[in-house]
């Protein structure tokens, strides 16, 4: 009696991890194909700067420190950062009047009245301390600091939020970092304000979901772009002028994964790196949304390390006047 015929057996274990690895490769290079082909870079206002009388980033400074301000519907929370900083600075500015600074507030295509309270600050301290920038469209936080930072006449440049979140006197803090990494080579240094320390208690005030968003972005980060640094997002960073004009000419992403690209590019051209303890207290109004913003952030990670790779964007030296 003939036995029936034995079904089709699936592929042997050898073959369906040569399939699975074929797959694999064949998503990296559709992938790496998706990130090159949709690359895109930052309008190089910078370039159009020059032709006018505007103050530029490429022209030499002429004060001490600039403290560049993004804001987008701010006109709540402005107000108690711009109050704080400009006390300190003011403060300072008497006890050594060889100190001279400005305060950029970069107005992001606010829908609110955020362009009024900052003009505010102009009138009461004057236009020479205090300027305010407008752009028309919301550009994200990373393009209305580069935008500010180009316009900045400092020999020092501060990234600030406008939430106040950071207490404005640690900025003295990263001034020294800044100054333990000299000799700075070729006048380029960052210091990178860090709530690293705070980790611990951030975590019990978290939800599980967002802790694991947290970790997994940190990985990202760690992973694909910056080692070196535990917390890449604070707004908190100071930077020498010769390193803003390198790192922002060469940053290509514009809203909240911009601080870990300016990190990468920094690293990538050998820049000094700081990372210092500041205090840190978490304001209400933050317009990051957990999931999608965080979402959007690690497909800019991705991005980030793959249009490099892959010469999509490119590094190249910027040279001041």
């Amino acid at each position: 009696m003939a036995l029936p015929p034995l079904p089709s057996l699936p592929l042997s274990l050898p073959a369906a991890a040569l399939a699975l690895a074929a797959l694999a490769v064949f998503l990296l290079v559709l992938v790496c194909a998706i990130a090159h082909v949709t690359a895109k870079t930052m309008p190089h206002k910078d370039a159009e700067c020059r032709k006018g009388s505007a103050p530029n980033i490429h022209d030499p400074a002429t004060r001490e420190l600039s403290v560049v301000v993004p804001s987008y519907n701010e006109e709540n929370r402005l107000p108690l950062m711009m109050d704080e900083a400009l006390d300190y600075l003011e403060k300072r500015q008497k006890k050594d009047p060889t100190f001279t600074y400005e305060v950029i507030v970069v107005n992001d295509g606010s829908k609110d009245q955020t362009a009024k309270v900052a003009k505010e600050y102009c009138k009461k301290y004057g236009s020479d301390k205090v300027r305010v920038i407008s752009l028309e469209k919301n550009r994200g936080k990373g393009g209305a600091v580069r935008t500010g930072v180009f316009s900045s006449r400092g020999k020092k440049i501060l990234m600030a939020d406008a939430d106040g979140a950071t207490k404005f006197a640690d900025i003295e803090k990263v001034e020294e970092g800044l100054k333990n990494l000299q000799p700075w080579p070729k006048g380029m240094a960052i210091s990178c304000g860090s709530r690293a320390h705070l980790e611990k208690d951030s975590i019990a005030k978290r939800s599980y979901f967002r802790t694991l968003l947290m970790y997994g972005f940190h990985f990202l980060v760690w992973f694909l772009c910056v080692k070196e640094i535990r917390d890449t997002q604070c707004g908190f960073k100071l930077l020498t002028r010769e390193a803003a004009l390198q790192t922002f000419s060469n940053l290509h992403i514009e809203r909240w994964a911009f601080d870990v690209e300016l990190l990468y590019i920094a690293q990538r051209l050998k820049i000094p790196i700081a990372e210092v303890a500041v205090n840190w207290t978490e304001i209400e109004g933050s317009k990051l949304v957990p999931f999608w913003s965080w979402l959007q952030m690690g497909r800019d990670l991705l991005f980030i390390r793959l249009r490099y790779m892959t010469g999509a964007w490119k590094l190249e030296a910027k040279k001041s006047n």
